[in-house]
């Protein structure tokens, strides 16, 4: 009885709350309701940490580290293109040095140091009999065309040797050494060539060089009279010449079948147009890839 009477009671609640004959019941009830909803706290089943989007498009500091690659590479460009412009006016200077007036060959020989590239002139006698071969090595011909030619090489007119001879300067003790000019394979042994075996003193005009380093996979000289590269310290020993290595420059008046002079050359090396593609490459495509992962956060 009990429970009847007070389910009809609250029915009659009920009924009397949405009733339009009492609002003030109505609104206070639906009033508390609002309020309590209000006061319990949002519940949000997820898994993860819940971010604001200002949270979302914030760089951390590791995306601005990541940054330091594409800045860098692209820093390192810059300065290879700077030495691009160095090196290309260096080897102009140098080109145009070959063809300046040449100056008497110093007193102090080590003063030659400083003046690689640089024509001199001088006087005084060959030493044949400690003639020296230097190569194989392709011609220089006069107007500046070298011709093909290399170790494999059998072309008599493309591929040769440089012939090294000391030279005891006159009205001195200095012997140093003159790359005489190019020979071909057949006209190596000095008595196919004898008219060129000059034993009078002669005066001649030369380019200042410096010695070479080993070249890698070279063979180290052991001996003998041939060498592949400008080995001054084992020439100089050989010869018991001053550590001075000179080019003859080319003389339209030399006999015949004489060593051909004007075998210079500026060996410079110059690979800073694919060091500063390289480095621009790199740059643009780790920039692309910090705006895509670290800007707009688009997944691989």
């Amino acid at each position: 009885m009990l429970l009847r009477v007070n389910t009809q009671m609250w029915k009659q609640i009920c009924a009397l709350q949405h009733s339009p004959r009492c609002p003030i019941i109505g609104v206070q009830f639906r009033r508390k309701i609002t309020q309590q909803a209000q006061q319990q706290p949002k519940i949000e089943w997820t898994t993860s940490i819940p971010t604001g989007k200002k949270d979302k498009d914030k760089i951390t500091a590791l995306g601005w580290f990541l940054l330091l690659i594409p800045v860098t590479t692209f820093g390192l460009g810059c300065w290879q293109v700077k030495r691009k412009i160095w090196k290309e006016q260096l080897i102009k200077d140098l080109h145009k040095q070959l063809h300046t007036a040449p100056v008497e060959l110093p007193e102090d020989l080590r003063q030659l140091d400083a003046m690689e590239y640089q024509l001199v002139t001088l006087r005084g006698n060959f030493l044949h009999d400690k003639e020296m071969q230097m190569g194989p090595r392709s011609l220089i011909r006069p107007d500046g065309v070298e011709t093909q030619g290399g170790l494999f090489s059998q072309r008599d007119t493309g591929n040769g040797y440089l012939i090294v001879t000391p030279f005891k300067v006159a009205d001195r003790d200095d012997i140093v050494l003159v790359n005489r000019g190019w020979v071909s394979r057949k006209h190596v042994d000095p008595k196919s060539r004898a008219a060129g075996q000059l034993s009078h003193e002669v005066q001649l005009t030369a380019v200042v060089r410096k010695g070479e380093t080993r070249p890698q996979f070279t063979p180290d000289h052991k001996g003998g009279h041939i060498y592949l590269y400008r080995d001054l310290p084992r020439m100089c020993a050989d010869t018991n010449a001053a550590p001075v290595f000179l080019d003859a420059v080319y003389d339209e008046n030399s006999p015949q079948n004489s060593p051909i002079g004007g075998q210079t050359r500026v060996t410079l090396r110059n690979d800073h147009l694919s060091y500063l593609v390289t480095w621009f490459s790199l740059s643009a495509a780790t920039s692309y890839l910090w705006y895509r992962q670290i800007v707009k956060r688009i997944p691989f």
